[in-house]
C-alpha cells in the first residue's frame, strides 16, 4: 500500500514504466536520502512522460541504490507539448537556465540550432536533459521536452513548414508589431527561434526571410537566454488569445 500523497510530496523522474516496482540509481537515492531527508515509507510522487503520474513510496534507500514502489494513479498522461524551441547555444550556465525554462514555459522539443555567430559548437547533452527534468520534477509537468541533436539553421528550415516558424529577430527591436497576434496566427505546430549572441548574419536572415514570421520582444536587445523565455511567453499568450 502507498503512503499517504500531500500535494507538496517531491515529484521524480523514473525511467520504469509504472505502476510497479521501480529502481533508483545512485543520484536519485542521495537526492531523497540526503537532500529530502525521507526514509523507507515515506511518500513521493512519480511521471516517466508517458503512463502519467502516481503515487509512490519508498521501499529501501541505500547507500548507492534503492527502490520504490508506485500504486495509485494521480493523473493520466497528457499529450506533449507540441511547441518546438530552437536556440543558437550559449555559454554553459545561460545555457542550463535556457533549459530549464524552455520545460517549465512548455517547449515540446528543443533542438540546437548551428550559426554562423555562433559561439558554441558542443553540448552536454546529458547534463542539459537533467536541467529539464529538474525543471519538470519541480513545475508539475508530466512530459520532458525531447533534446535533439545540434543542426545546421539551413537544415532546420529545411524540416519546418511555411509559416510556422517565428523568428525573435532582434533586427526588429522596437518596431511597432503585434508580436502575439502574429503568433497566433502561425501555423500549428509552432517552431519558435532564438538567433546567437552575435545576431543572426545577413545570409541567414535571407534563409528565413520568405518562410518565417519574424517578431520583436520589445524596444530592447534581450540576452539569447532571456529572449527564449520571452519568446515562449510570447506563445502562451498567444495560445490562450485562440482558446
Amino acid at each position: 500500500m502507498c503512503a499517504v500523497i500531500d500535494n507538496n510530496a517531491p515529484r521524480l523522474f523514473v525511467a520504469a514504466d509504472l505502476p510497479g516496482p521501480i529502481p533508483l540509481d545512485a543520484g536519485q537515492t542521495n537526492y531523497l536520502r540526503n537532500v529530502m531527508r525521507l526514509a523507507p515509507g515515506g511518500a513521493l510522487k512519480v511521471f516517466n512522460g508517458r503512463d502519467g503520474e502516481y503515487a509512490a513510496t519508498i521501499e529501501a534507500l541505500g547507500k548507492k541504490n534503492g527502490a520504490l514502489t508506485a500504486g495509485e494513479r494521480l493523473r493520466p498522461q497528457t499529450p506533449a507539448p507540441t511547441v518546438t524551441l530552437a536556440f543558437a547555444p550559449l555559454k554553459q550556465a545561460r545555457l542550463d537556465y535556457m533549459m530549464e525554462k524552455a520545460a517549465e514555459m512548455g517547449a515540446g522539443r528543443v533542438v540546437p540550432v548551428l550559426t554562423q555567430h555562433g559561439q558554441v559548437r558542443r553540448l552536454n547533452k546529458d547534463r542539459l536533459r537533467a536541467h529539464m527534468i529538474e525543471a519538470c520534477e519541480q513545475c508539475g509537468t508530466l512530459s520532458v521536452p525531447e533534446l535533439v541533436d545540434p543542426l545546421p539553421l539551413a537544415n532546420l528550415l529545411g524540416t519546418v513548414a511555411p509559416d510556422s516558424l517565428v523568428v525573435a529577430d532582434e533586427a526588429l527591436a522596437g518596431a511597432r508589431i503585434d508580436a502575439v497576434d502574429a503568433i497566433a496566427r502561425a501555423r500549428r505546430p509552432l517552431t519558435v527561434l532564438v538567433g546567437p549572441e552575435g545576431g543572426f548574419s545577413e545570409a541567414e536572415r535571407q534563409l528565413f526571410a520568405t518562410r518565417a514570421i519574424r517578431v520583436s520582444l520589445g524596444p530592447r536587445i534581450l540576452r539569447a537566454d532571456t529572449a527564449a523565455v520571452a519568446l515562449l511567453a510570447l506563445v502562451e499568450a498567444a495560445q490562450q488569445s485562440v482558446s
